[in-house]
């Protein structure tokens, strides 16, 4: 069975911005939201984009590219994904 690898970004309420990987997506954001993760602990994260892949070093490396200076809004990936992938 081929696992898939998740890369994720969370909106948190104090406006700061989370970004991980993962290969069990529905797990992981139980754990920001009851607290298991200090960094989102208590901030009330919301999912606001992931990307699937095939393996975990490309899950990798698409969130050390959103962390080393990606930039984008988050407005504008709920306003229209489609835009959003184009200038990714």
């Amino acid at each position: 069975m081929k696992t898939t690898y998740f890369t994720y970004i969370l909106q948190c309420n104090d406006g700061t911005k989370y970004y991980g990987h993962t290969n069990k997506l529905a797990e992981r954001l139980k754990d920001h939201r009851n607290g298991s993760i200090s960094f989102t602990k208590d901030k009330q994260p919301e999912l606001v984009y992931y990307e699937e892949f095939n393996s975990c070093s490309e899950a990798f490396k698409r969130e050390m590219q959103f962390k080393n200076g990606q930039k984008f809004t988050v407005s504008k990936m709920e306003e229209d994904p489609e835009v959003f992938y184009a200038q990714i």
